[in-house]
């Protein structure tokens, strides 16, 4: 079965709306290696509507200027791009096609397809929590900057059931900015102060 992993600029408090307009003076090298790590070395892009366009508008362009992220621009450009929409869609960038049908049953099949490539996805916030809820997110990768945006759409909204996630691994770049690698985890249980109290320190222990 593939993975799917999902790349995501986020500050710290929560916030993965218009990352354009304050990630940027955070984008150094550690940051765009960890991006080609995962989108960059992907032979399947799954990508929300919104998020295509904005690549599609800007990727085919930077490519064919040939400057500094024209071998990265080509990288998408030669990827096979699937696009969640509901609406037909005439594609002007190569190798990009509509998924098809429901989406999790859709994804599902794309999962269960051959070969062990990974499909990333970038953004595509209504997607990525579509497919948490479902169980067919692999791997969460979150890019937390020192940041308090305090505007714009939140990764995380409100809504049942809760998420349980693990740590699978941590990096801390010079800017500040946490790499953190999250997969979906079984449930934590319930306990409450009763349970928690036992964990605090004791006087003259």
């Amino acid at each position: 079965m593939r993975k799917i992993t999902a790349d995501l600029f986020i500050s710290l408090d929560g916030v993965v709306e218009a990352p354009d307009q304050w990630h940027f003076p955070y984008f150094n090298d550690e940051m765009g290696a960890a991006v080609v790590a995962t989108v960059g070395s992907s032979d399947t892009i799954l990508l929300g509507r919104r998020t295509y366009d904005s690549f599609a508008g800007a990727w085919p362009e930077r490519e064919a200027a040939g400057g500094e992220d024209a071998a990265f621009a080509k990288t998408l450009g030669d990827a096979r791009k699937i696009v969640v929409s509901n609406q037909q869609l005439e594609f002007t960038w190569r190798n990009s096609e509509r998924l098809q049908g429901d989406l999790i049953e859709a994804v599902t099949a794309l999962k269960n397809e051959p070969g062990d490539g990974t499909i990333a996805m970038s953004g595509s916030v209504s997607v990525v929590r579509q497919l948490l809820v479902a169980g067919l997110l692999d791997e969460l990768h979150l890019l937390v900057h020192p940041i308090a945006v305090r505007k714009g759409m939140r990764l995380f909204d409100e809504g049942e059931p809760a998420i349980p996630l693990t740590l699978i691994s941590s990096q801390t770049f010079t800017t500040g900015v946490l790499n953190l690698v999250y997969a979906p985890a079984e449930s934590v249980g319930k306990a409450g102060y009763e349970e928690a109290k036992a964990h605090l320190p004791q006087p003259g222990r």
